[in-house]
């Protein structure tokens, strides 16, 4: 492994390594080995360290599914995960409307009265099209046939400082959701 990738992984956990902790947690919580889990969003360092626990994850192909939803209607799967995914779809109720899986457990970022909205102008696939508040997404999960049976807030902290920093240590950043198939 070269140099860079080093110091990319190396930067990759310590911004997400928090989360994923916390992330991993609930799947242990939740989800037994035997289940099969579709994760949305293409292969990722969470979905490896789950496999890597001896989670059974799959991926979707990296398709947009907003548009196409196939691959969510047509695998075995009793769990669908949505790691930090669904804010960058236009349209998530229909992934989670079409969903054959009987439990979800999803994050989301939060949106922050004291932040815009997350948005790349170089890279279109990493931008936001939405952040929710706990309610919205609620709302949305409901609606899609879903009943929670678990919620959590998380705060992630930044390395920097500033007022908006200070704020982000005692703001939630971070909406997760477990909830089964109404």
């Amino acid at each position: 492994m070269s140099t860079i990738e080093n110091v990319n992984q190396r930067k990759y956990k310590e911004t997400h390594g928090k989360r994923h902790r916390k992330t991993i947690a609930l799947v242990e919580q939740f989800v037994t080995k035997d289940q099969k889990m579709l994760d949305l969003g293409i292969d990722n360092p969470l979905s490896r360290d789950l496999r890597s626990l001896g989670f059974d994850v799959m991926n979707t192909g990296g398709e947009d599914l907003d548009i196409d939803q196939t691959a969510v209607e047509s695998h075995e799967y009793q769990v669908l995960t949505a790691f930090e995914i669904l804010e960058h779809m236009a349209n998530p109720f229909d992934v989670l409307r079409k969903s054959g899986a009987d439990l979800f457990i999803g994050t989301v970022p939060l949106n922050m009265w004291f932040a815009k909205t997350y948005w790349n102008d170089k890279d279109p696939w990493d931008c936001h099209f939405h952040e929710f508040t706990p309610r919205e997404f609620d709302w949305l999960l409901e609606k899609a046939g879903w009943k929670i049976v678990h919620r959590e807030k998380w705060i992630n902290p930044p390395r920097s400082i500033g007022f908006r920093a200070i704020l982000r240590f005692i703001t939630p950043r971070h909406y997760a959701i477990v909830a089964k198939r109404n």
